[in-house]
């Protein structure tokens, strides 16, 4: 079973095997998260994307992490929070699932995850927190390490009491 983790920090500075990328749906770069990885991993990323055909809500796709320290980065898209009655936490888990599904496919034993979806997409914290680390310890079973590395605070607080309980 996976070794489950929340700190507090800068995702693009992970040194585990891949880090996953709360993308949209193009794959291009955009703002938060998003633009911190295809910052700290250089243009390549943003060509590699290119050649990808974009993603759908709660799936993902992996790639090279270039200058990033993680050798690869596993891009998800996850839903937009419109009050929970349209399939958001199936989506947020289907997130989870799959981006674990494509560590493994990629051979990754250690994987950094954001809090998906709580920032320019609006999920609450202490709801996402419950779903991704309930996806983490259920389907991270054969992995090392599933980190949750969260940079505000409401965040780190959602995601700690969530791995606590």
């Amino acid at each position: 079973m996976a070794s489950v983790e929340v700190t507090r920090g800068d995702i693009t500075d992970e040194r585990v095997d891949a880090i996953v990328n709360a993308a949209n749906e193009s794959l291009l770069g955009g703002g938060g998260v998003d633009g911190a990885i295809h910052r700290g991993a250089g243009p390549e990323l943003l060509a590699e994307c290119r050649l990808l055909g974009g993603c759908d809500t709660g799936d993902a796709k992996a790639t090279s992490g270039y200058c990033l320290p993680a050798r690869w980065v596993i891009h998800t898209v996850g839903p937009v929070w419109r009050g929970g009655g349209r399939g958001e936490p199936e989506l947020l888990d289907s997130c989870h699932r799959r981006s674990l599904d494509v560590a493994r496919e990629v051979g990754a034993r250690s994987v950094a995850f954001p809090a998906i979806s709580c920032g320019l997409y609006g999920y609450p914290p202490e709801l996402a927190a419950a779903v991704a680390v309930t996806a983490a310890r259920e389907h991270g079973h054969d992995l090392e390490l599933v980190r949750f590395v969260l940079f505000g605070d409401r965040a780190y607080d959602a995601f700690a009491a969530a791995a606590s309980g």
